[in-house]
């Protein structure tokens, strides 16, 4: 704005205010720059650096969104592919893809695959200020990215950007996978969410920065230069505007003092103090505003929630700060991590691994035992944290498990089997006969219904089942568990295969890794301080030439007589022969 009279101007001189960043493709480069001088990742970890509001709730929400850590509530029932996730994404390479997300509101992870292509064997983060995009094709498609330690090298041509090919758009080695929400109006990048906020940040700074430089300056007053030596041409003022402007404005010259050099006094420049009356008022109130619109920006709904104290009634009341902590987990923290989710599903996709995602929360548990009951087990656990999957199946639960049960099973018809071999399944009883060396065919039968079931050189047919022992409810304790009762009321023997299968159900609450109901049936039966075991059946067809119908779930089957007819027997792990009450810990994980 300029005021002029006849014998004065007076010019009011605008600083550069902030502005969304430019999204632009230079003619002559193969990547998209970012932001003015393709800096604007340097410009969000300044704001992050300098402004103390800023850094506080970014921090927060780095570790809210990562919570403790990435989790699968089927794990398990798929240990193996839980394992395999375990083994790509480290715990070190999630926290710093969460906290590029969450600053700079996108992320980038580093697929390395094997030599043939069919896997991926690791998976690392790359800094995502490292990454500009690559002009897409004429699909539209983003094929490659690439890389610069620090692309104001590449600017001063000391360093050559390298070209590293998008997921997916190749058979090289290494590829990136970019994961950026969609913004209306960008292609190649996307903007931060708190993007309205960047300009109070940086006015906290410049807040902080004038006081600590006019403390610095000995709270010197700002001051009005007055040139009484007539008035210059335009040219000049604009001349003499802009060296004042360059030398003196800004908060980091704030209190300095201004030498003026002379012909004579009567030509002597006056300098005049702008004092203030209510300056404390006024950086009072911008330090305020500066601080409620970056939390705007953030949709942080309670300082607290942050560590942030403030007057407002929200933080001092408990149902209020939990109900805050609720919107904020839902509106703020879930759809960040549902995205980086979405990223992590598509490189294990390729692996072949489907596992139900989640971070786990770090909200209080007491925030979150409120949460509606009717619904599945794995939902609550996602809700919660916690391995809820402890919880007592219920009785409708048991029922339709042991209706299954009752399908698999079979009964053995002993006018066609005989038993020629049982003992608890052992690991060191196993090694030991199978030096009988009963030499098996490897075959089974065309109907068999286990791998286990086969026919020895001689011709004869076998097959081996497992029953759960104690067989005789007479042995049963008093206090057995549903499970163990229902297993020996069942009277049934099972496939190897049949046993694996229930692996992963719903048994008893408490006795699973970390207190899950859920666990390996096959090694741990009712759970730990269990007295029962499986027991091994041999069965072989009694008459030369018959063959059984091994796929009749009517066909029952026993074992003791397999080492004298050239039976080989697989060996099973160590565990699946001992009660768990005689395993370490009496089958608990740890100690008791």
């Amino acid at each position: 704005m300029t005021m002029s009279t006849s014998s004065s101007k007076v010019h009011v001189v605008n600083f550069s205010s902030y502005t969304t960043p430019v999204v632009k493709e230079v003619q002559g480069k193969d990547y998209v720059e970012y932001g003015d001088n393709n800096d604007y990742f340097g410009y969000l970890i300044d704001r992050y650096n300098g402004s103390p509001t800023n850094n506080a709730i970014l921090n927060s929400l780095m570790d809210m969104t990562f919570g403790k850590g990435l989790d699968a509530s089927d794990s398990a029932k798929k240990p193996s592919e839980y394992a395999a996730m375990r083994g790509l994404f480290t715990k070190a390479c999630l926290q710093k893809v969460v906290a590029d997300y969450v600053m700079m509101g996108q992320c980038s992870f580093q697929v390395v695959y094997s030599q043939d292509h069919n896997t991926i064997v690791e998976v690392q983060h790359i800094p995502v200020e490292t990454l500009r995009a690559a002009r897409c094709n004429e699909d539209g498609e983003v094929e490659a990215y690439y890389y610069a330690k620090d692309w104001e090298d590449v600017k001063g041509r000391r360093e050559t950007p390298v070209r590293i090919p998008a997921f997916g758009k190749s058979r090289e080695g290494l590829e990136i996978l970019y994961i950026k929400p969609y913004r209306a109006g960008f292609y190649y990048y996307s903007p931060v969410d708190y993007q309205g906020g960047l300009p109070y940040a940086e006015l906290e700074e410049e807040i902080a920065n004038y006081h600590i430089n006019n403390i610095q300056n000995g709270l010197a007053p700002s001051m009005l230069i007055n040139f009484n030596n007539g008035v210059p041409s335009e040219e000049e003022r604009r001349s003499i505007e802009q060296q004042i402007a360059t030398k003196f404005s800004g908060s980091s010259n704030s209190g300095k003092f201004i030498l003026a050099f002379n012909d004579n006094k009567d030509l002597a420049a006056t300098v005049d103090p702008v004092q203030l009356s209510d300056a404390a008022e006024q950086y009072q109130f911008l330090s305020a505003e500066a601080t409620q619109k970056i939390m705007v920006s953030h949709r942080i709904v309670s300082p607290m929630l942050l560590g942030i104290k403030d007057n407002s009634g929200l933080g001092n009341n408990a149902d209020e700060l939990k109900t805050a902590s609720t919107l904020l987990d839902n509106l703020v923290i879930r759809p960040k991590q549902e995205i980086i989710i979405d990223g992590i599903d598509m490189i294990l996709a390729y692996n072949d691994i489907s596992l139900n995602l989640y971070f786990k929360t770090l909200q209080p548990l007491e925030f979150t035992e409120d949460v509606v009951t009717p619904m599945d087990m794995e939902t609550r656990e996602e809700e919660t944290g916690v391995k809820l999957s402890s919880q007592e199946p219920s009785d409708d639960h048991l029922d339709a498990m042991f209706a299954e049960l009752e399908i698999l099973g079979e009964v053995v018809d002993m006018d066609e089997w005989e038993l020629v071999d049982e003992r608890p399944v052992d690991y060191d009883a196993e090694q030991a006969l199978s030096k009988y060396a009963f030499a098996s065919t490897g075959s089974a039968f065309p109907n068999a219904k286990s791998s286990q079931d086969g026919v020895t050189e001689e011709g004869k047919r076998y097959k081996v089942r497992y029953a759960y022992a104690p067989e005789s409810a007479a042995l049963q304790k008093s206090n057995s568990r549903e499970f163990c009762k229902k297993m020996i009321a069942a009277g049934k023997v099972y496939r190897k295969e049949d046993v694996l299968r229930m692996d992963g159900q719903a048994v008893n609450a408490g006795f699973g890794p970390e207190g899950a109901a859920t666990y390996s049936i096959w090694l741990y039966k009712g759970g730990a301080r269990c007295h029962h075991f499986w027991m091994r059946k041999t069965y072989l067809a009694k008459a030369e030439g018959l063959t059984p119908d091994v796929g009749n779930p009517n066909a029952e089957v026993s074992v003791n007589k397999a080492k004298a007819e050239g039976v080989s027997l697989e060996t099973n792990p160590t565990n699946v022969a001992k009660r768990p009450v005689d395993m370490p810990n009496e089958g608990f994980i740890n100690p008791r």
